[in-house]
C-alpha cells in the first residue's frame, strides 16, 4: 500500500455510535487503523458485523460504561500494551499502546479536569508528566504516534470563544502548558502543520444548536515524534461524521 490512513475517534459510547451509523462510517473510511476514545464496553461489540477484518484490541475501564479506549488494525501489531504505569488511570482504561516495526501508536482518552476543575490537579500534576515520561521512554526505541481525545485546546485558534472560557476545563493556563510541553518536547501537532486557520473543531456541544453554528472546540490530535514528520502526508478534520459529540480526526502518513 502506497500509504497508511490512521482516524481516531471519541465515539462517546460505541454501543450508542454502532446505532447512529458506526459500521457504514467504519466502511467509508477504510482506514488502516482506527482508534477509539470513550467506548465504554468491555466486550467487543461488533462481532462479525465488523465490514473490515480488523484485530481489534480494547482496554476497558474497570468502571463499566466508562472511559475505555480501542484499536483496530489491519495489520497485526507486534505487541499491544495496556496502561502507563499511572494507577489511577489505568484503572480507568485511557491507554492503550500498539507497537508496529516502524513506530509506536498510543491511543489516549486524556482526563477532563470537570467542573469546578476538581480533577485538574490530578490531569497536571499526575497525568501530564507521567504521560510525557511514558511517550519519550518509548521514543527511545523508535518514533512514537499519539492520538486521541486530549481534552484541551492548546491554543486560542482551537475554540470558537477562547475569551469566555478562560479557566473553564479545557482551557485552563495549567492543560495548556501541559500540552505545550509535548510539542516543546518534540511533537508535531499534524493538524497545524497544514491548516493554520480559526473554525477547525472536533468536539461540539449538544446544547443551543453548538455544531450546526460550529461553536466548537479542537479536543482530538494525532501527534507524531519529529523524525516521522518527513512522511506526513495529510492531515485533517471530518466534522460531517455524526454519530458522536466528536468527530473523527485523521493523518495520513508515507510508507516508509
Amino acid at each position: 500500500m502506497p500509504s497508511q490512513k490512521l482516524i481516531s475517534w471519541n465515539v462517546n459510547g460505541l454501543r450508542s455510535c454502532l446505532g447512529k451509523g458506526f459500521l457504514t462510517h467504519l466502511s467509508v473510511f477504510d482506514a488502516d487503523i482506527l482508534c477509539l476514545q470513550e467506548a465504554r464496553v468491555d466486550t467487543d461489540p461488533l462481532g462479525q458485523d465488523c465490514p473490515i477484518n480488523y484485530h481489534r484490541y480494547y482496554n476497558p475501564a474497570e468502571k463499566k460504561g466508562y472511559s475505555g479506549v480501542a484499536i483496530f488494525s489491519k495489520r497485526e501489531p507486534l505487541a499491544v500494551t495496556r496502561g502507563m504505569g499511572l494507577p489511577e488511570a489505568d484503572r480507568e482504561g485511557r491507554v492503550i499502546t500498539a507497537e508496529y516495526p516502524e513506530y509506536f501508536l498510543v491511543n489516549a482518552y486524556i482526563p477532563n479536569s470537570q467542573r469546578e476543575l476538581t480533577r485538574l490537579d490530578f490531569r497536571t500534576k499526575q497525568w501530564d508528566p507521567t504521560f510525557l515520561a511514558y511517550l519519550k521512554q518509548l521514543e527511545q526505541t523508535k518514533p512514537v504516534i499519539v492520538c486521541g481525545d486530549f481534552n484541551c485546546a492548546h491554543k486560542e485558534i482551537d475554540l470558537a470563544n477562547p475569551s469566555s472560557n478562560r479557566r473553564n476545563a479545557g482551557f485552563t493556563d495549567e492543560e495548556r502548558a501541559g500540552f505545550s510541553r509535548l510539542i516543546d518536547s518534540g511533537f508535531i501537532d499534524t493538524f497545524r502543520e497544514f491548516e493554520k486557520s480559526p473554525g477547525h473543531y472536533s468536539w461540539w456541544s449538544f446544547r443551543f444548536s453548538a455544531r450546526e453554528r460550529n461553536i466548537g472546540w479542537r479536543l482530538d490530535y494525532f501527534l507524531i515524534s519529529l523524525a516521522l514528520r518527513n512522511r506526513l502526508t495529510g492531515a485533517s478534520i471530518l466534522p460531517h461524521v455524526k454519530g458522536s459529540d466528536h468527530c473523527p480526526v485523521e493523518m495520513v502518513l508515507d510508507n516508509a
